[in-house]
């Protein structure tokens, strides 16, 4: 079935961030896995190739164009080249963070942000997780008192995307801790600003060369004018972005799902057992029907989710469907395709074993696919 989401633009974008990821991301990889975070110019760099921000004014940097297809086209090229942690940062800083400065920020911070945002000067993150908790936002604990003209921010993150990295936190607190969603804002925390602190780049199974951070604020004094929206919007704002974020994990799901049956057709093929290619077997040939089917099914659906969300008409349940059916998908194809490999699939050195464990965080990160299942299961009126 031919796919007909992208038109020609889409198709001649795709072909510079191909050109790009091989030469400033794939040389580089090895050395960002080892030392467990990118290197800043990855994104000074995409800026200069207006790989950043494109739904962002022009008159800022920004490319002036919201079509979420465009980022779709990055983050299906990431995974295409093999280099999921090293993008993650990227696609964060595009997907997930740009439309909170774009819908909430004043003309007067977006004149003062959203120029770095584009050239990649100023690379953004979103704290919301704490130590304490995950999916229950409404229980955080970090608190930001009214002091004058700012607020007094204390309190810890983490799990953070980007933590080290960030010039930008959008960081989630409380300004009324007697209410649980309505006493929730949206405070933008800068690099440099006393009292705040970072925690260890996180040591994780998988994603290595993306930095996840703890964050520390201690008595952090922080502008009012540094508050996206109003006071006490913090939680609905979250939650209107998040089919974006979700989608944008489906997206790559989808793609990350695609690359591993690639790489597991070529080997399969190469790979002799009994006197015939393994993927001439009965079963391999089984099962790689099934995940081929179940691969096209699925970005069928994101596809149309897509244009959806180009549309205005993507609903919460509609990506939190994408988003779980597609980062399980992600983590079957992976682990049948770490099978078909044989004993070489558990060898760190094989690109499916990176990809095992880079996948595992999927279904975790961006809303847990439990909560992604109540989302759903509550719009059916159960």
């Amino acid at each position: 079935m031919k796919r007909t989401l992208y038109d020609a633009e889409h198709d001649l974008f795709r072909h510079s961030v191909r050109g790009f990821i091989a030469k400033e991301l794939v040389p580089h990889h090895e050395e960002w896995e080892r030392a467990g975070i990118v290197d800043r110019s990855l994104f000074t760099k995409a800026g200069a190739q207006g790989f950043l921000a494109m739904a962002a004014p022009t008159e800022h940097g920004g490319g002036g164009v919201r079509d979420f297809r465009y980022n779709a086209v990055i983050a299906e090229e990431i995974q295409r080249a093999g280099v999921n942690a090293a993008g993650l940062g990227w696609t964060l800083h595009n997907d997930i963070c740009l439309p909170y400065f774009l819908s909430l920020a004043s003309p007067e911070q977006q004149a003062r942000w959203l120029p770095g945002i584009c050239s990649g000067e100023l690379i953004t993150a979103i704290a919301m997780t704490e130590p304490a908790i995950g999916s229950d936002l409404a229980s955080m604990t970090t608190s930001a008192a009214l002091d004058g003209d700012h607020y007094v921010v204390n309190g810890s993150k983490t799990f953070i995307t980007n933590g080290i990295n960030a010039d930008l936190v959008i960081t989630a607190v409380k300004t009324d801790p007697t209410q649980r969603h309505a006493g929730m804002s949206l405070l933008v925390i800068e690099r440099g600003m006393p009292g705040f602190e970072r925690g260890r780049n996180l040591d994780k199974i998988g994603m290595h060369a993306q930095d996840t951070a703890e964050l520390f604020f201690a008595d952090v004094s922080v502008p009012v004018a540094n508050r996206l929206g109003d006071e006490g919007s913090g939680f609905r704002s979250l939650v209107d972005k998040l089919p974006q974020e979700r989608l944008s994990i489906a997206v790559t799901a989808v793609a990350a799902a695609r690359q591993a049956l690639d790489i597991t057709l070529d080997y399969v093929k190469e790979r002799t057992a009994f006197g015939q290619p393994i993927g001439s077997f009965q079963n391999s040939r089984f099962r790689l029907a099934e995940m081929a089917t179940e691969i096209e099914i699925a970005q069928t659906f994101v596809d149309r989710s897509v244009l959806a969300l180009n549309d205005g008409a993507l609903t919460a349940e509609e990506a939190a469907m994408a988003k779980w059916w597609c980062t399980e998908l992600q983590k079957r194809v992976v682990d049948t395709c770490v099978q078909l490999h044989g004993g070489y699939g558990y060898m760190a050195e094989y690109p499916i074993a990176r990809a095992y464990a880079d996948a595992r965080i999927t279904t975790i990160y961006g809303g847990t696919t439990e909560i992604m299942k109540e989302i759903i299961g509550r719009s059916l009126g159960v």
